[in-house]
């Protein structure tokens, strides 16, 4: 095992994030497997099951990991997860930027004529707040993983640059994933994907480091989204273009919601512009 750990220190960022990937899923079959046995015809329920016991043998993990190559005792504050109030202000700041600006590009190409907006039915709060809490998870565990753990290692060794591209291209490519025909079919998704990842960077860059606003950003997106599309308010128009509108209803698969994530990646860039970068 001492071997393994100087391997890790001595190897460059790549073959360390492949080596904590390997060594993570190690950790992680015995337990992930028996559950997709016994839950396997419950798809839904497998997936939140593993994907939610992956994320916490990553938090046990990532400390040991951490300690034993980069001999850091607290990985958290090092990655910008501070209990401070000015990262919780800017939690509130990125959440509430995040869920504007869905609504406001969805508004725009109901406007526009590109979908409907429907009425709101009885269930809205509860899709709300549904959608408020699987945000706020999913941006959680996400930004601390993206913008976090793999920020921290593609920075020892490569310029900032690098890693801007870096970190929004394993994002992209980590959502990605799938078989090779969807992946041929959804394509479009990719590039929004990529711009989304960099855009969080430059969110954590203008904020010095600290995570509060990625993570309220990410979460605002996925929160506003959920409330449209799993509250069924929208209704898209068979003779609209995905490719306008977005492949699979995914925004980012779309021109409209490339242009609008090219605005708003503007503004995180030009924050991170007047501030120190992380």
């Amino acid at each position: 095992m001492k071997s393994f750990w100087q391997l890790c220190r001595q190897s460059p960022a790549p073959l360390r994030l492949g080596f904590f990937f390997i060594s993570l899923a190690i950790l992680w079959l015995p337990f992930a497997a028996p559950i997709y046995l016994l839950l396997r015809q419950d798809e839904n329920l497998t997936t939140i099951l593993t994907m939610g016991l992956l994320f916490v043998i990553f938090l046990v993990y990532l400390p040991l990991w951490v300690k034993r190559v980069h001999d850091l005792k607290k990985p958290f504050s090092q990655y910008g997860l501070v209990w401070q109030k000015i990262n919780g202000i800017e939690l509130l700041q990125g959440l509430a930027l995040g869920f504007c600006f869905t609504w406001g590009l969805l508004i725009i190409e109901h406007l526009l004529g590109l979908l409907t907006i429907l009425p709101p039915s009885t269930t809205l709060i509860r899709f709300a707040i549904e959608g408020a809490l699987s945000g706020l998870g999913v941006a959680l565990a996400e930004e601390l993983v993206f913008r976090g753990w793999i920020y921290d290692e593609l920075e020892r060794d490569y310029s900032p640059t690098t890693v801007l591209w870096g970190c929004g291209g394993i994002f992209a490519i980590a959502h990605f994933l799938k078989p090779l025909m969807e992946m041929i079919r959804t394509l479009p998704v990719l590039p929004g994907l990529t711009l989304l990842g960099m855009t969080l960077v430059w969110a954590k860059r203008g904020c010095r480091g600290r995570l509060g606003k990625p993570i309220g950003l990410h979460g605002g997106l996925v929160w506003g989204y959920y409330i449209f599309n799993v509250g069924g308010l929208i209704e898209y128009h068979n003779n609209i273009s995905p490719w306008i509108t977005g492949v699979d209803g995914n925004p980012l698969g779309g021109l409209c919601g490339i242009i609008g994530l090219s605005l708003l990646a503007w503004l995180m860039w030009r924050s991170q512009k007047t501030s120190t970068p992380a």
